[in-house]
């Protein structure tokens, strides 16, 4: 199976409609579940230009027409297929993904070259017969490729598709059972210590009201009722409060969901309707519930009747401890997440931002369709004439990602035990000046630098392969692969740049050689600036279109390109802020609350104060410097826990920022800044409190 989707004009009559999918022996509907809506999937392959296609491309290709099966479509206007078979449309969720399918064959058959045992272009997909571990059968598959070419550098292994998605992450040709799983956990235990702060907060509030219930206790504990009866019925208040809680928070989620799956680009439900989620969500209450419900039911069940019904006043050395632990634990977790939310955003930056070797910047990408490749001189003059065109050029792969390599170049002086990963590019001469990339050395390829010219192609190296052939300079020297008689003389060196895994500190070395224009896959065109982009983009597509009326006017921007590699770095970034600004949240209410309670406290003394001159400045910052005290003492705790966090984070990336001293110092002032916000409204209202008020019982 190929492992890219193929894009091709497809016409019946005067519809037509552009289309892509893959090329893939018939095993695959018996291995996949890709349910026939119409024709027979043990036959839709028996003829070779067959075409199977789904529901949504059925529409596409005819309209509301009932029975397709037996229909002619053309292809790329060269050659006929017939519809074999309809099957139902993929999943979104699905890795697989096309509109159609055709048999391998087709594919298969005009390039040779895909019979090198070194070729890892195509998808080999393998369903083991039942209680047959993979494990075996890897054992079996190591050193396969070696048997046929001892040269060869990569080793075969069954790789599960339920490791596909979430644990793709590999070290040495090894999985390290690390990928997007990662950032799964990751956020499984961020959301439950969101879910302890608000349990902490239910704590603190139930301690520090005690005295308002003090009474009920001990008229209940007269009144014959046990400890372990309190301790239940606080439990149950608490269970209580957690399921409206619950309740409240799925209309929240119905509500939030939309928003949500538009930041992770997901259509994600809460599906109610499967027993299992209901029964985490049961779960998931009582858990909280319960924890959030279990030392206020003890430490309320405690009180002595006797000292709380005479007015005695609770003694709270105890309970307020554990209260300001519980806060600083708060406000450590809430500095730790905001720490997190500057490093990664800083680390994505920093990678965005470094110099690539090339200019991505103002630089389009275009698929090779119709006419292109044929008529290219006469396009490119077409482009170049129009005044926002600066050069056009045609490559085989882009230069942001890895294509065709191989470890089987020689050369003079090469070890005989070094294996060189080296990726190959074929490109025409104007990529050089298209792209960005500086020859500095020699000269640059020309039009008669085919391929194979004659025995010997002439190419063009980076710097890096430039060092590995040995001292002085590339220039003149001969390149040789393997036992191939042909050989590649170096004409020029360029810069190293930057493709494939940004995050690494440099990439795989690489030679250039001459393509002609049907060898190509790709068209670059490099724009002079952004401005009069519309303009510009119109002018190109005219020119396109002229060759190519029924083909669409595709095109990419590089730098977009490049910007999409960092999609799940920018989507941790951004739930990351998303949980910071929920745990501050749920921190300040709590610590809001605390206030209030405190400043209820202390009424009688604020009065007293107020009486004998204290200022409103002097009471306010008297009410918020013990909490500011606990904010100091997170501060000291989640410094080194972030630091620690972020540098195991930052291990995963070669390419990374350093951690820097003034991120804690914003972390720690923001903190400080967002408790002083929240303590200051209940302290300034109650230093502004009339003392009268306060103190008329006395």
């Amino acid at each position: 199976m190929t492992q890219q989707n193929n894009s091709f004009l497809f016409t019946t009559g005067e519809r037509s409609v552009f289309a892509s999918g893959i090329y893939t022996d018939p095993s695959i509907f018996s291995m996949f579940t890709l349910p026939f809506v119409q024709g027979n999937p043990t036959s839709v392959f028996s003829q070779i230009h067959s075409l199977v296609i789904t529901q949504k491309t059925a529409i596409k290709f005819f309209g509301d027409e009932a029975n397709i099966i037996g229909k002619t479509i053309r292809v790329d206007n060269k050659q006929d297929y017939v519809v074999s078979g309809v099957v139902r449309d993929l999943p979104a969720n699905s890795t697989l993904q096309f509109e159609w399918l055709m048999p391998f064959r087709l594919y298969f058959d005009p390039r040779p070259w895909l019979t090198s045992w070194g070729n890892n272009s195509l998808a080999t997909y393998v369903e083991l017969k039942p209680g047959v571990s993979p494990e075996s059968v890897n054992k079996q598959l190591y050193g396969y490729i070696q048997k046929r070419i001892p040269e060869a550098l990569g080793h075969t292994f069954l790789f599960s598709m339920n490791d596909w998605h979430l644990r793709n992450d590999f070290k040495d040709g090894k999985m390290t059972g690390g990928g997007r799983i990662e950032y799964v956990h990751l956020f499984t235990v961020i959301a439950w210590i969101i879910l302890f702060i608000a349990c902490i907060n239910f704590m603190n509030l139930a301690t520090a009201r005690s005295e308002k219930r003090a009474r009920e206790v001990g008229v209940r504990k007269v009144l014959g009722a046990r400890k372990k009866l309190l301790i239940m019925q606080f439990i149950g208040e608490a269970l209580f409060t957690a399921f409206i809680s619950a309740i409240v928070a799925l209309f929240i989620v119905l509500l939030v969901l939309p928003a949500f799956n538009t930041l992770v680009q997901k259509q994600l439900t809460l599906g109610l309707n499967n027993p299992y989620h209901l029964l985490d969500l049961l779960l998931i209450t009582l858990v909280c519930g319960l924890v959030a419900g279990s030392y206020p039911a003890l430490y309320l069940s405690s009180f002595n009747p006797a000292a709380v019904l005479k007015g005695v006043r609770l003694k709270s050395g105890g309970a307020a401890f554990i209260r300001k632990g519980l806060v600083v634990m708060q406000f450590t977790v809430s500095i730790v997440l905001i720490i997190s939310t500057i490093i990664i955003y800083q680390q994505i930056q920093h990678v965005k931002n470094r110099q690539l070797g090339f200019n991505k910047d103002n630089l389009l990408e275009m698929d090779l369709q119709g006419q292109m490749a044929p008529r290219f001189d006469a396009i490119k003059q077409e482009l170049l004439d129009i005044g926002g065109v600066e050069n056009v050029a045609l490559a085989d792969h882009s230069p942001l990602y890895g294509g065709n390599n191989t470890s089987g170049l020689n050369w003079a002086g090469k070890p005989a035990d070094s294996k060189v990963l080296i990726s190959m590019r074929y490109v025409t001469p104007e990529f050089m000046q298209t792209s960005g990339i500086k020859i500095m050395e020699g000269r640059n390829l020309t039009i008669i630098d085919s391929v194979q010219q004659g025995k010997q192609a002439r190419a063009l190296v980076t710097k890096s392969l430039e060092k590995l052939m040995g001292n002085g300079s590339a220039i003149g020297k001969i390149l040789r692969g393997g036992s191939d008689t042909s050989s590649i003389v170096v004409v020029g060196v360029v810069n190293d740049y930057q493709y494939g895994n940004m995050n690494s500190d440099k990439s795989d070395p690489v030679i250039f050689l001459g393509a002609t224009p049907q060898h190509a896959n790709l068209m670059y065109v490099r724009l002079k600036s952004p401005d009069d982009m519309e303009k510009t983009l119109a002018a190109i597509q005219a020119v396109l279109k002229k060759d190519n009326p029924a083909y669409p006017f595709n095109y990419r921007f590089v730098d977009d390109q490049f910007n999409k590699m960092f999609s799940t770095e920018m989507l941790v970034s951004k739930l990351s802020r998303v949980f910071a600004g929920l745990a501050i949240l749920i921190s300040c209410l709590g610590l809001f609350g605390l206030a209030a309670y405190t400043a209820e406290r202390r009424i009688k003394e604020i009065g007293i104060r107020k009486v004998l001159g204290a200022s409103v400045t002097g009471i306010t910052g008297l009410l918020s410097k013990d909490f500011l005290q606990l904010v100091l003492v997170s501060c000291v705790l989640a410094f080194p826990l972030a630091y620690w966090e972020m540098q195991s984070w930052l291990k995963h990336y070669e390419y990374r920022v350093d951690i820097q001293w003034w991120v804690f110092a914003i972390a720690g002032m923001a903190a400080m800044l967002i408790a002083v916000v929240t303590v200051s409204f209940q302290s300034i209202k109650a230093a502004l409190a009339n003392p009268v008020k306060s103190l008329r019982s006395e």
